[in-house]
This record gives structure tokens, C-alpha cells and sequence, in this order.
């Protein structure tokens, strides 16, 4: 069962066009519909909840992991209020999955190293799945990952440790 940290346990899926109900929204921002037996809260109870460890998976999206699984998913903007919720998902769950872009707009990879933005958590990320790979994150120096290539048509037989700038063992994508 999906839940949203502003209030809502049973997330059923996106809304058609015409359907949208503008005060139905996840924490993104994103209009949703509910599920038989959804049950709405104030975000006080939603984050008792995930402070309390009642929640056993975590998805959020990331700007950079690094390859101990260190994560970075805000930026410091005039118009930014922070990180909101993501460090509390993070520190009250038991796994966190990353789903990602591979690399920037730039071809810049965002598996690095070390983060070079504000960090949401350290040593969090169990998985990261990107438009590449999915790749399960080892608490080793010597290797960020262990890949499953990504089925994705139109893709490039390159492996994707050529698009990152962290260490990984991945095998070669074959499309």
C-alpha cells in the first residue's frame, strides 16, 4: 500500500485528464485517486508513522548518490523551503530505492564518488534504478554496486560504469 507523507495511506493511480481533484494531491504535488479502504491523516500522524519505522520501503528520486550510497536529493534555491520529508524517509526506513536518470541533461554522471550536494542521508541507499540499470549498493570502498542491466530498447551496448564517475561492478548492457 502506497503512502504519502502529507496525509495519505492508499494511493491509487494517476487520474485521468478531466478527473484531476486539485485538493487530491501527493506530497509532489501531483493530483492522485484513492484506493478501496484509504484512510486520510494530518502529516503530524503520517510522520509518526515513518519516524516510527512502520514503513519498510522508501522511494524517492535523487540529483546524486554516491557509491557507499550516500544521498543527495535537494538543492539550495532562493525559492526552496528545504529538503522536506526526505530525511526523515530516509532515516525511518528500513530500504531505500532511488529511482533516477543515469546522468544530468549534461551527461554528467549522478553516481559519484562522494555528493557534492546537500546530503539527504548517509549510507541510506540499498537500490538505485535508473534509465540504465538497477544497481543494488554494496557498503564496500572498493565497489559501488552490482548491477542487473536495464531492458530498455534504442539504448547503447557502452556499460554504464562509463557513466559513472563512482566504482561499480556492472556487467556490459546487451540491447
Amino acid at each position: 500500500m502506497l503512502q504519502s507523507e502529507n496525509g495519505l495511506l492508499g494511493i491509487g493511480p494517476f487520474p485521468y485528464e478531466g478527473d484531476e481533484d486539485p485538493d487530491l494531491i501527493n506530497a509532489g504535488k501531483q493530483t492522485v485517486t484513492t484506493i478501496k479502504g484509504s484512510a486520510f491523516f494530518d502529516s503530524a500522524q503520517s510522520f509518526a508513522m515513518i519516524r516510527g519505522g512502520h514503513v519498510d520501503v522508501s522511494v524517492l528520486g535523487a540529483m546524486e548518490v554516491s557509491q557507499t550510497g550516500d544521498l543527495a536529493n535537494w538543492m539550495i534555491r532562493q525559492d526552496d523551503q528545504g529538503m522536506g520529508g526526505a530525511m526523515d524517509l530516509v532515516a525511518g526506513s528500513r530500504r531505500v530505492i532511488v529511482m533516477m536518470e543515469h546522468t544530468t541533461k549534461d551527461g554528467a554522471p549522478k553516481i559519484l564518488r562522494a555528493c557534492t550536494l546537500p546530503l539527504t542521508g548517509v549510507a541510506c541507499v540499498h537500490t538505485i534504478v535508473t534509465d540504465l540499470a538497477v544497481l543494488d549498493v554494496t557498503r564496500t570502498a572498493s565497489c559501488c554496486a552490482s548491477a542487473r542491466p536495464a531492458r530498455r530498447p534504442r539504448r547503447s551496448r557502452r556499460r554504464p560504469t562509463r557513466r559513472c564517475a563512482g566504482t561499480a561492478d556492472v556487467p556490459e548492457i546487451r540491447v
